[in-house]
């Protein structure tokens, strides 16, 4: 399972980096970088971050 950041659509609100500081990183601009990897032990929460996520510019991907 991978977790992408929609970069045009992140307004940098932080809650996924709040939640998933492993997974996240912020680029200069503040929005969300990221294309990771979830480990099994965090997929719970990624998926947290994903559904928390204000505009709705995280997803995961692959099962």
């Amino acid at each position: 399972m991978r977790l992408i950041a929609d970069h045009e659509v992140c307004e940098g609100h932080g809650m996924c980096l709040s939640l998933i500081p492993d997974l996240v990183t912020l680029g200069d601009d503040g929005r969300a970088a990221v294309t990771a990897g979830v480990p099994a032990a965090a997929e719970a929460e990624a998926r947290l971050a994903v559904d928390s996520c204000p505009v709705q510019a995280l997803r995961l991907v692959g099962a």
